[in-house]
């Protein structure tokens, strides 16, 4: 036995100083266990490779890691935020809205007037100007297009990246540079101020001698033929157009007028938010032969709103806000105007919500989590929603008896999903279980019943037709989000609506 143990030791020694050097790889564990001369050595020696020892030694690494992770944790948000990457909802215990820095962050990203690296949701209606503009460059011809759609749909912000593609494509292409000129009509002092704009850009540093007008220059120069063949074509982008309107509309006229002549080089884009405007001039331009292409913006849907909101907040490598907070801005904002704007601002709006609730937190009583959930909230959405939207739906709510409101958060629950109706009885069911819950005395069958029926006056609730009472289907009239506006405000019943 001595003379055979001999030899395993010595050839056991040399790995367990490699194990010992290199930290307890796993891969050397196994190779130990399964060693035919390991098994043969003395216990005492075996203690060294028993699995108790491995276990502990990689466990006695884990703290220092954790201990490391949690002191370089503030300088890991700084650099972060200066090169910012998404990383999901795991991160979220960096995002803290008592740092000023992050919360102007978010603010600034939320901002109307920040434009974003990239315009989602429009790629059509881009697609569409900018081969129009292509087609007159290519062409060397002028021609007219004339923008509409409510406000906040991206009208603005797709023309500034279209103008930059079609700067893009005549380099690429080998064309001369097209000049451009960009003009908010609500910034000019008169109507007609607007032609001494473009004659500034077709002729700059010249002056309208022997002409009563910049409109009169304009015209008499496009009616020429220009001296080189090689001048340059002017895109010019009219917004807010129907700043222009005047009593005999002769302003926007002569401003289409203007792509017809016969040496014009103007191609027109004209953007206004008021979509029958097209309607009220176009049989006027269209007798006049300067008929322009009409491109509706539409007003965005709830999926693009998200969109929208998701892109400008995936920046960051922390998250601020509840995916169903912004659902739920999504769709409210949608329902009532697809106003792009007023989603931005209502996001902000419910920033500033929370940030108020954290710093005035002491003394006060928080509505709602804020050290384990410090992040833009269902119920901080809904406040910032309310005020910028008020409907007489939440106001009736708001005004009903405590047990009526009950069965209205009853009700939001019930339907959810794809339910869409139910029983009395069964109604009846989950008031009785939200009643016990928080120990409020319910009301009987009778008296609930009762007021069902009152609900359903009052265009809340439906209540179907059947011989007992029990047995009516009843339905919801109105959206959930709209109880949830209501009734946000009082604790039992955000955590009832949970």
């Amino acid at each position: 036995m001595p003379t055979i143990a001999g030899p395993s030791l010595s050839s056991y020694k040399p790995r367990v100083a490699a194990v010992t050097d290199e930290s307890a790889i796993p891969r050397k564990k196994r190779k130990l266990r399964s060693n035919s001369a390991a098994v043969n050595l003395p216990s005492e020696n075996l203690l060294i490779t028993t699995p108790k020892k491995w276990k502990s030694k990689s466990k006695s690494h884990r703290p220092n890691s954790v201990s490391n992770s949690r002191i370089s944790e503030k300088e890991d948000i700084n650099k972060t935020l200066t090169n910012p990457v998404n990383l999901g909802e795991e991160n979220l215990s960096n995002w803290n809205p008592r740092d000023d820095e992050q919360m102007r962050a978010v603010k600034e990203a939320l901002h109307v007037s920040k434009a974003p690296s990239t315009i989602v949701c429009r790629d059509d209606e881009q697609t569409q100007v900018l081969e129009f503009a292509k087609g007159c460059i290519d062409q060397r011809k002028a021609g007219s297009l004339y923008i509409c759609g409510c406000p906040g749909t991206g009208k603005s912000l797709s023309m500034e990246k279209v103008v930059q593609q079609v700067s893009d494509w005549s380099h690429q292409e080998g064309l001369p540079q097209v000049d451009t000129l960009s003009v908010n009509c609500t910034s000019l002092s008169k109507t007609t101020d607007i032609f001494s704009k473009i004659l500034g850009v077709n002729e700059p540093g010249k002056k309208a001698n022997g002409f009563s007008s910049p409109l009169q220059h304009l015209q008499f120069l496009f009616s020429q033929k220009p001296e080189s063949s090689s001048s340059r074509m002017m895109l010019i982008i009219a917004d807010e157009m129907d700043n222009l309107i005047t009593k005999d509309r002769g302003v926007l006229h002569d401003l289409f007028m203007l792509t017809t002549l016969p040496f014009s080089r103007c191609i027109l884009i004209g953007v206004a938010n008021a979509i029958d405007l097209a309607h009220r001039f176009l049989p006027k331009l269209k007798s006049l032969n300067c008929k322009p292409l009409v491109i509706t913006f539409r007003a965005y849907s709830k999926d693009q709103i998200l969109r929208i909101l998701q892109e400008r907040l995936m920046v960051f490598p922390y998250v601020a806000f509840q995916s169903k907070a912004l659902e739920l801005c999504a769709r409210k904002v949608a329902a009532a105007s697809g106003d792009m704007r007023k989603a931005l601002c209502v996001c902000r709006s419910a920033l500033e919500i929370l940030e108020t609730e954290i710093n005035g937190s002491t003394g006060q009583e928080l509505h709602g989590p804020t050290s384990d959930d410090p992040v833009v909230r269902m119920d901080h959405m809904a406040t910032a929603l309310s005020k910028t939207f008020k409907s007489p739906v939440v106001e009736t709510i708001q005004s009903l008896p405590q047990h009526q409101q009950i069965i209205v958060c009853s009700a939001a629950k019930a339907f959810r999903g794809n339910k869409k109706d139910s029983t009395v009885g069964e109604l009846n069911k989950l008031y009785l279980e939200i009643c016990k819950s928080w120990m409020i005395s319910p009301a009987g069958i009778t008296e609930f019943s009762n007021m069902c029926t009152v609900l359903n006056d009052q265009g809340i609730l439906k209540l179907g037709q059947a011989r007992g009472d029990e047995i009516k289907r009843v339905s919801l009239r109105v959206d959930e989000s709209d109880i949830t506006y209501a009734l946000q405000g009082i604790r039992f019943f955000r955590n009832c609506l949970m």
